[in-house]
């Protein structure tokens, strides 16, 4: 049975108008509405609002990373437990072969159905979950192994359990550790990117982002109720805090943006599958190219160039600033004199700690 959000209500119509068609045998019908269903589903989803792509990201029939799992690997072994605590069901780790290439898949499953959600904990992962996947991914790095990670939750389990065995100290651990491992390392957030419990196992060589995913630093809902205390205003706070996979590409947060059909993958689950796939084996071959150093150096280089920016016009004001303030603090300054040559001046007049060691350091030599 399909689940259909709010905005795809004339698609429902639709597919229910076929299946009615299709039972009555009358095709000449059914290839008319197949025509119209295409067309509804490009004005429908070649519109969408941020929001509208946050609940595409939740949607229930979404593939989760099992689905991804067994659809791209073959021979694949499923390996449990952080060998300290128990094993965490709300992450799963594969090891196999994906199109003949071997190779290391760690996911958040969020499960379907009652029962399976209630066992995976909904996708939020426990402390012993995120140590589970370090101990893997280091088992990945002794062999040399690509690893793929699979990222969708709504965030860590914020029990009292959890933070009694230490879910910051897990998360900030793995970013640690996950940025120095030596092997190839490639995150895709496949649904729902929250918070620290999707960071955890997106630090990697390459982060990329499927079309109607997010990735955001808190849910839009708290968001809503920290603002406004008012979580109805969700919508508002989707758009403000720009969380789909086009607005963190164009902040340069993410490397790529992986295409899904235009109406999503819980519609065309195949596609999205083999698209990641794609997506995967690219990137490995790219960066099998690459010596572990220029590798880890290019990965350093993405992480401590996050967020960071200068316009030229922000560069010239600072400029400019700061000279000014040189001009008032030395108002003697001479013709064809540069503001190196008065800053050392000004640094000859002030006291320095360091001057008069170094002065004493003199007498004693003197006196010596």
């Amino acid at each position: 049975m399909n689940n259909y959000l709010d905005f795809e209500k004339p698609i429902a119509e639709i597919d229910n108008a076929i299946k009615e068609a299709e039972a009555q045998g009358n095709m000449r019908l059914v290839s008319e509405l197949e025509e119209k269903l295409e067309k509804e589903i490009e004005k429908i989803f070649k519109n969408l609002t941020d929001y509208q792509k946050l609940q595409l990201a939740r949607h229930p029939d979404r593939p989760y990373a099992l689905d991804y799992i067994r659809g791209i690997m073959s021979d694949a072994y499923e390996l449990h437990g952080d060998r300290n605590f128990r094993d965490d069901p709300a992450i799963v780790c594969y090891i196999g072969l994906i199109d003949g290439k071997k190779a290391v898949v760690i996911g958040e499953q969020k499960g379907r159905g009652t029962k399976n959600k209630i066992k995976r904990n909904f996708g939020m992962p426990h402390p012993e979950g995120y140590r589970k996947a370090l101990r893997v991914a280091r088992l990945a790095e002794k062999f040399k192994l690509p690893i793929l990670f699979l990222v969708d939750t709504p965030g860590a389990y914020p029990g009292i359990g959890a933070e009694e065995r230490g879910q910051s100290e897990a998360i900030a651990y793995n970013l640690f550790e996950l940025s120095d491992l030596n092997t190839i390392t490639i995150s895709v957030v496949i649904g729902e990117g929250g918070s620290g419990g999707a960071l955890a196992i997106a630090v990697s060589d390459k982060l990329a982002m499927m079309r109607y995913s997010v990735f955001s630093v808190i849910s839009p809902e708290g968001c809503a109720a920290i603002l406004w205390n008012d979580p109805s205003k969700q919508e508002q706070a989707t758009k403000a805090m720009k969380i789909t996979a086009e607005d963190l590409k164009e902040l340069d947060l993410i490397d790529d943006v992986i295409e899904e059909p235009i109406e999503g993958g819980h519609r065309n689950k195949q596609a999205v599958i083999n698209a990641l796939k794609d997506y995967f084996l690219d990137k490995v071959n790219e960066l099998e190219l690459l010596s572990d150093e220029q590798r880890l150096n290019n990965r350093y280089d993405k992480l401590v160039g996050v967020g960071a920016f200068a316009s030229e016009d922000d560069i010239g004001e600072e400029q400019s600033r700061f000279s000014s303030i040189i001009d008032k603090i030395t108002p003697d300054k001479k013709d064809g004199e540069g503001d190196s040559s008065r800053l050392s001046s000004l640094w000859d007049k002030l006291p320095s700690f360091d001057k008069k060691s170094n002065s004493s350091a003199n007498e004693d030599d003197t006196k010596q």
